[in-house]
């Protein structure tokens, strides 16, 4: 630990919900910050775009700067705060900036990072100096410092989770209410769980920049967005929240990436997973992340991955980290050793699946759709038929054996050309996590 009585300086980029509570944090808690890393943390400006906000703060002690380059020129400072979001313009300016003129930048932006952290990694170890993000990922979750250090010792296989608190809430809510997507989407709406426009959310975005930058800690590996393979939970219906309850299982939308004899796959998707497993019990607001190391086995940490407290509380450590002179790879190896490969998505999987049908309520239906499979070397382990609605119409739920992915697809693209299936069938991957 370091024993400096010069305090460690930094300045605040954005003073929204995070940034007003890292301020928060380091003010309520300055005492025992202290004594933990040595030396007193001293914020010495803070930029916003509204300077006369009421924040729920006090900030008048601390030089309000318009110009955020000046900031992170500024020669008093050793750290740079990054609370400003988005994967280009003030916020990665503000980043490069900081770094070139060697200062240390602790961020939550997991888009910039996702887009941008291995052209950024490498400008920070030319500068000789650290990005840390551990508030980017599942908010008051250390998952980073699991990564690159309690579990710095095994060779990781697999990282899987539950990575957007806002989809959980409603994948939630639907079964807990019974009501449909859109309903509870506007209750997480007006309670905060979602923005206005949620698409970032909803479609599977979120969780997709930080399974990034899970995979690429895991693996050493350069972190790859483009290459990932994201769905999102906008077209399950009730129907596929009660059959999978029927059926033994909770849908939650699971990123996962994992190395298998050195194939790499990343995807976030919703999936089926058995009641049976901790992370169908993970309700609500919360995140969870279960990691499989050579020698650890499984280990899952779960806890709120939002919110003002959680994610400020994750910001702050980085902060006393690197007060303490604590000094790690931004992901977990020298950017020299982070490996280029080749991602792949669910075409690498085999599982059970999930297939749901609205079709006409008609004799041979059944014989139709299951011809399909066949011909693609699909095979039926049980299915649910709910007939007879007023409009002739029936719901069918249909589960695989065990499968190539590939060849469920198939057979899924041609049983949505048959003239008795009337919508696009829904398919979920079944999960055995």
């Amino acid at each position: 630990m370091t024993n400096n009585k010069t305090p460690f300086r930094i300045a605040i980029a954005g003073l929204g919900t995070v940034g007003a509570g890292v301020v928060k944090v380091l003010q309520d808690n300055h005492d025992v910050i202290k004594n933990r890393c040595g030396r007193d943390i001293e914020i010495i400006s803070v930029t916003a775009s509204n300077k006369t906000k009421d924040r729920g703060v006090d900030i008048s002690n601390y030089e309000w700067v318009d110009n955020l380059s000046s900031m992170a020129e500024d020669n008093r400072v050793d750290a740079v705060v990054e609370m400003i979001g988005g994967s280009e313009g003030d916020a990665k300016t503000l980043v490069e900036v900081a770094l070139k003129n060697g200062k240390h930048v602790v961020t939550a932006n997991k888009a910039l990072l996702a887009h941008h952290g291995f052209v950024l990694s490498q400008l920070a170890e030319s500068y000789g100096v650290s990005i840390a993000y551990e508030a980017s990922v599942a908010g008051g979750i250390p998952v980073i410092k699991a990564l690159r250090e309690g579990l710095a010792a095994n060779e990781i296989t697999n990282i899987y989770g539950i990575l957007n608190g806002t989809c959980n809430y409603i994948l939630t809510e639907m079964r807990e209410t019974e009501r449909n997507f859109d309903a509870v989407l506007k209750d997480a709406q007006e309670m905060g769980y979602a923005e206005a426009d949620p698409s970032f959310d909803v479609d599977g975005v979120d969780a997709a920049h930080k399974l990034v930058l899970l995979g690429a800690l895991a693996f050493g590996v350069q972190p790859d967005f483009e290459s990932l393979e994201i769905e999102g939970i906008s077209n399950l219906t009730m129907k596929d929240i009660n059959y999978a309850e029927e059926l033994g299982y909770r849908i939650k939308l699971i990123g996962m990436a994992q190395c298998d004899d050195g194939v790499f796959t990343q995807v976030v998707s919703p999936c089926f997973v058995s009641k049976k497993n901790a992370i169908s019990q993970v309700e609500g607001v919360f995140n969870a992340i279960m990691v499989e190391g050579d020698f650890v086995d499984k280990v899952m940490i779960q806890g709120r991955g939002a919110g003002a407290g959680p994610t400020a509380s994750s910001v702050v450590a980085d902060i006393i980290d690197l007060a303490r002179g604590e000094r790690v790879s931004t992901f977990g190896v020298p950017t020299e050793k982070l490996k280029a490969i080749e991602w792949r998505g669910v075409e690498t999987l085999n599982a059970k699946c999930y297939i749901h049908l609205h079709v006409k309520d008609v004799s041979g239906v059944i014989a139709d759709i299951t011809a399909c499979l066949k011909d693609k070397d699909v095979s039926i382990d049980s299915f649910i038929q709910r007939g007879h609605e007023e409009d002739g119409t029936a719901s069918v739920a249909i589960v695989t054996h065990k499968a190539s992915l590939v060849k469920v697809n198939n057979a899924v693209r041609v049983v949505e050309e048959l003239a008795t299936v009337l919508n696009k069938p829904t398919l979920v991957r079944i999960e055995d996590i």
